[in-house]
């Protein structure tokens, strides 16, 4: 008998201590809603294992805490969680189990914790080690703050991540050469360096729509984006996907590589997003974004899904190429069959933009720093 395939599971705490001015995620205030979020962790408990029996057996690939701000939640939730999942799809071997943080000192306090509940894997999200740029980020931690958060979680986890936030306002090539060298003087394993996007409904972008807030024009980020592989490719680390760099295969992010390789997973909590086959259809799920009507569809359906809508053949291969682009593993051509590809991949491949060998399909370093522009190219 076949064994299906692995699933990996996605939990979103939507709680945050403010809201960042740049984040459109689904997030609330972390303010008195101690009773809300026992029902929210009693919410999830009940929808995670509802979507368990719509699954049947599965083997355990990764689990991944985000939000909001999850090491805000708990610790013994989390541990409850993670119970609760392994129980229902027991792994074969280690797991990665990924929480997302915040360097403030006092998330830092409860690493410890975190780490007894199980969690072996911390992604921080420094964004900056300058305190001006953290100010302007509506950041609540300084750059001290990062300084020994990254010390205490490399000395509790057995992987670190750190989140960073370039492409800033006014932001210089020398500056930000100074930031990834002291970030690197940290000594991470992983670092995600994303260049600041603006979202039309966050307060960023409503500034930007006032022209009160001007990013640098396309030519600087991609002078700051060509800064960053230079300097990380010299410090040791392999541009695995387009914002993610790693310190060799191991230190790479299994549950975002699962994601990427089209990995079946659970989404669970308000507005979180899954990706599950079910009666033989990659399904596209969504979860109600209001605390308040996800607990109530959960309450009254056993789910907590706003959207469970199946994807056509040719949508489940669109969204395979978006998504395995991104890596420089590619994707394989046999996942993007119901695509008309052949004379578009010929066209690009002339251009420098990707790579067609053996069958797999990869976008080159000079496409992956247009990677929208190859994307849209090849799904026109």
């Amino acid at each position: 008998m076949t064994e299906p395939p692995p699933l990996a599971v996605y939990l979103h705490w939507p709680y945050c201590a403010r809201i960042c001015p740049y984040c459109d995620f689904n997030v609330y205030r972390d303010r008195s809603r101690a009773e809300e979020q026992g029902r929210l962790i009693g919410a999830m408990l009940a929808d995670l294992s509802n979507q368990a029996e719509r699954t049947g057996p599965r083997r355990l690939a990764s689990i991944f805490f985000g939000g909001g701000t999850p090491s805000l939640m708990p610790p013994d939730a989390a541990a409850d969680l993670i119970m609760a999942i392994r129980a229902r799809f027991p792994p074969t071997e280690a797991v990665e189990i990924t929480l997302e943080a915040n360097p403030t000192d006092a998330e830092t306090a409860r690493y410890r914790a975190f780490a007894e509940a199980g969690i072996n894997r911390l992604s921080l999200g420094v964004q900056s080690l300058d305190d001006a740029a953290l100010k302007f980020l509506g950041r609540d931690h300084s750059a001290a703050e990062a300084r020994r958060a990254v010390e205490a979680a490399q000395a509790t986890f057995g992987r670190v991540s750190i989140d960073l936030i370039y492409a800033r306002p006014d932001q210089t090539a020398a500056a930000w050469r100074s930031e990834l060298e002291a970030t690197i003087a940290l000594g991470p394993e992983h670092v995600s360096p994303y260049q600041l996007t603006i979202e039309a409904d966050t307060a960023f972008g409503k500034a930007h729509g006032r022209g009160t807030l001007v990013p640098p024009d396309e030519d600087a980020q991609e002078d700051l984006y060509d800064l960053t592989q230079a300097i990380l490719t010299e410090a040791g680390f392999d541009a695995y996907e387009v914002s993610n760099h790693a310190r060799g295969p191991a230190a790479q992010s299994a549950h975002n590589l699962n994601v990427w390789r089209g990995v079946d997973y659970l989404g669970i909590g308000p507005g979180a997003h899954g990706r599950l086959t079910l009666a033989g259809a990659r399904t596209a799920t969504v979860a109600h974004r209001r605390v308040a009507d996800y607990i109530a569809a959960v309450s009254t359906s056993g789910l907590g899904w706003a959207e469970a809508e199946p994807l056509s053949p040719l949508e489940a291969a669109e969204e395979r190429l978006m998504l395995g682009l991104r890596t420089t593993e590619g994707v394989a051509l046999s996942e993007l069959a119901p695509l008309d590809l052949t004379a578009r991949i010929a066209e690009l491949s002339r251009g420098g933009f990707t790579s067609l060998d053996h069958g797999h399909l990869t976008a080159t370093p000079r496409g992956r720093k247009v990677l929208d522009a190859v994307i849209r190219a090849l799904l026109v």
